[in-house]
């Protein structure tokens, strides 16, 4: 573990939170920067009374974000903060590759200046490789995105690279499943397991886009977590890791999955497939596995049992 504090972009978001919350566990000293634009101040409830978490509301775009850490001079930085809609990138790439683009740059130039010996960018599994080849997905495999976001987090990933070789920053890119558990925003990569797990405990009608058999590689938001932690040591050496399963969930399964346990016998509307989204997803982990030790340790069902008993806990104390 990486000692001396560590700087969190996107921490009051789904994964930083829950990454803040595991640092300050393992005794690390944590700022966390946050627009709050999409991240919630509830999520850092527990963080934001620790002695060791300071959150700073800032938009890592600017200027000010550079000031911010060449004063705290952390020496590590996880950036986690992005614009995660991929339909909202479709709709105005512009401001996908201004959050997404420009603000890794921005956050990979303040590093450096500050003198930081690592950074950890949290970039996308389910999109950088399109439509892959074979399944699961090797680190090797092309990457032909077919979204903004996709090509965002493409271009997040050379500017890391560049980084590393141009100043010998350790940069290391992680290519994430689609994530689930609690605390998940619905409008992310992950966003359905929110979606289904709320309207299925509320009787609310289901909708899936397209006839049900598109897939994803679901990974529980505390392995992805396991997976910064074991970045943040020398034990990371390749450019880019793959953060997944290697087991691929249609949507269709997912949902069924959900409303057995929620305990309804529940059938999803059908709608036409959305621009950008691929049909079949699932990464294969196995240079994670063998740089850092790490491996996926909750099942699909177990890790959907959690998020719906999350779900249904903040439903029951509204």
């Amino acid at each position: 573990m990486t000692t001396g504090s560590v700087l969190v972009t996107g921490a009051a978001g789904f994964i930083g939170s829950h990454l803040v919350d595991r640092l300050l566990e393992d005794g690390v000293d944590v700022v966390g920067v946050d627009d709050l634009s999409t991240g919630r101040l509830d999520n850092l409830a527990a963080a934001s009374a620790h002695p060791a978490f300071r959150l700073v509301e800032l938009d890592v775009t600017t200027p000010g974000f550079r000031d911010l850490v060449a004063g705290t001079r952390p020496r590590a930085v996880l950036h986690l903060a992005a614009q995660m809609d991929v339909r909202k990138s479709v709709a105005d790439p512009l401001h996908d590759s201004r959050v997404n683009v420009l603000g890794t740059v921005n956050v990979l130039e303040a590093a450096v200046r500050a003198g930081a010996e690592r950074v950890v960018f949290a970039s996308s599994g389910g999109t950088v490789y399109g439509a892959p080849d074979t399944l699961p997905v090797r680190e090797d495999a092309p990457l032909r995105p077919t979204a903004p976001y996709g090509a965002a987090k493409v271009a997040g990933e050379c500017y890391v690279q560049m980084y590393a070789r141009l100043y010998g920053l350790q940069g290391t890119s992680l290519a994430l499943g689609n994530v689930y558990g609690p605390r998940q925003d619905p409008h992310g990569e992950a966003g359905v397991v929110s979606i289904f797990a709320r309207a299925l405990s509320t009787g609310a009608p289901t909708t899936i886009f397209g006839d049900g058999t598109s897939s994803r590689d679901y990974v529980y938001v505390s392995d992805v977590v396991e997976a910064f932690v074991r970045c943040l040591d020398g034990s990371a050496r390749a450019e880019r890791y793959n953060v997944g399963t290697g087991t691929a969930t249609s949507v269709g399964e997912l949902h069924d999955l959900l409303a057995g346990i929620v305990g309804v016998a529940a059938e999803a509307a059908t709608a036409p497939p959305r621009l950008g989204e691929l049909q079949a997803i699932s990464l294969d982990s196995r240079l994670l596995a063998r740089d850092t030790g790490w491996q996926a340790s909750v099942s699909l069902p177990e890790g959907l049992r959690r998020t719906t008993a999350w779900v249904q806990s903040v439903l029951g104390s509204r």
